[in-house]
């Protein structure tokens, strides 16, 4: 077991990298749809923007849930019950007629996206890797889910062009029913250390929630969950609409679309794709540096891309430029994060306790989301939660450089 530990490329590894490519794929392209599903019920857009927003909290109370309940009864159950749940809501929202149920159904799919999700996923990994591999190995599997997502919203463009929003759907249902074929790869481990065993959740939630600490990384993770969630359900509705006036078509020709709706989709997998090289980079800079600070200067750097991007004119090329960037930077909290969880609170409860902090990334990512489509009702445009984003950026880069960096002892004694 020692020798399987000690290794970085892992069937652990592996079957979580590829349930996470699928899943997070289709999570990833849930912004495509947008423009689809309203044109066809002539909703407001506020209205398709809250239900992903449920969605996006479904996910966030869904994933201490799904991590105490994995952590009790077994990860491989809970992550086949989260299947089920991801796949129900799936199927059922094809059936929606009115805002109110297709809201309601999203939050199923949020409860199944937390069950086959990175909380989830990254517990098991990080309980299979050794201490030196760990950060690497929670890297990799946090860009699976980029890779995921780079061909999820281009797929999903691609297959709108010759089925219904619904028939989509279902093809994603049975995507993610194939998928679960690998779970018992995800083989049990030792999870941690005898001490780490003797203590109670209880004691464990105890002395996090007294550890300012936990605070700091629970709130800095609110503006991670704000910017992502707005960028995937509302980035490629605004680079249709903010390109589609002032772009010849030769301009898109020219990089390989045919209309400002593509270049949207093009967008997310563009950041998807930079993304995968970013996150590993991160996991990798997380065993050599301190992960606060790497957490405050993703932050920051996030802020300074959001506000160049706003601030010079929207085409094609700086569309692109900004995939790029912003990808590079896009889930490379996920490994800091969750290595500075395990780092500071141990192994046992690590999927209790992200799940716990990543409520506070959905209760972003449901107001970035939500605000998104509220605020472009209100001005018609994306122009002030763009701002807003930004300032979130600048708040979560503050609040890390004070974390204490070190092993709670109290919690493994």
């Amino acid at each position: 077991m020692n020798n399987y530990k000690s290794s970085l490329i892992t069937p652990v590894l592996l079957a979580g990298s590829l349930i996470i490519i699928i899943t997070f794929g289709i999570r990833g392209s849930f912004g495509v749809f947008q423009i689809p599903i309203e044109n066809e019920f002539q909703w407001l857009r506020v209205e398709f923007s809250l239900a992903i927003a449920i969605q996006n909290l479904g996910w966030g109370i869904g994933a201490p849930i799904f991590g105490a309940l994995g952590e009790k009864f077994g990860d491989k159950k809970m992550i086949v019950a989260g299947a089920f749940c991801y796949v129900i809501g799936l199927v059922l929202s094809t059936y929606a007629q009115n805002p109110l149920t297709h809201q309601f159904l999203e939050l199923i799919i949020g409860f199944g996206i937390a069950g086959t999700g990175l909380g989830m996923i990254l517990a098991v990994v990080g309980r299979a890797s050794s201490e030196k591999n760990r950060s690497m190995a929670l890297g990799i599997v946090t860009a699976a889910g980029s890779f995921g997502q780079m061909f999820g919203a281009p797929i999903a463009q691609a297959l709108l062009n010759f089925y219904s929003w619904q028939q989509v759907f279902i093809i994603f249902a049975l995507t993610i029913i194939l998928v679960m074929s690998v779970v018992p790869f995800l083989k049990d481990v030792p999870i941690a250390t005898k001490k780490e065993v003797e203590v109670s959740l209880t004691k464990v939630l105890c002395n996090a929630f007294k550890d300012p600490t936990f605070s700091m990384i629970f709130f800095g993770f609110f503006a991670c969950g704000y910017q992502l969630a707005f960028l995937t359900a509302h980035f490629p509705a605004m680079v249709t609409e903010m390109c589609s006036a002032i772009t010849p078509s030769s301009a898109l020709h020219f990089i390989g679309v045919s209309t400002t709706s593509s270049l949207g989709a093009l967008a997310i997998g563009l950041i998807a794709f930079s993304n995968i090289f970013g996150t590993i980079y991160a996991g990798w800079l997380g065993q050599k540096f301190p992960k606060k600070y790497l957490l405050a200067g993703v932050y920051a750097l996030r802020a300074l891309i959001g506000l160049i991007f706003i601030l010079l004119p929207i085409t094609p090329l700086t569309v692109i430029l900004f995939s790029l960037f912003m990808g590079s930077l896009w889930l490379a909290t996920v490994p800091l994060t969750s290595g500075l969880i395990a780092h500071i609170y141990g192994l046992r409860y690590m999927g209790t306790l992200y799940g716990l902090v990543f409520f506070s990334h959905q209760i972003g990512s449901f107001l970035g989301v939500w605000m998104g489509g509220r605020l472009y009702d209100a001005t018609g445009d994306y122009t002030l939660v763009w701002w807003i984003g930004i300032g979130v950026s600048v708040f979560s880069t503050l609040i890390h450089i004070p974390i204490k960096e070190q092993k709670l002892q109290a919690a493994q004694s």
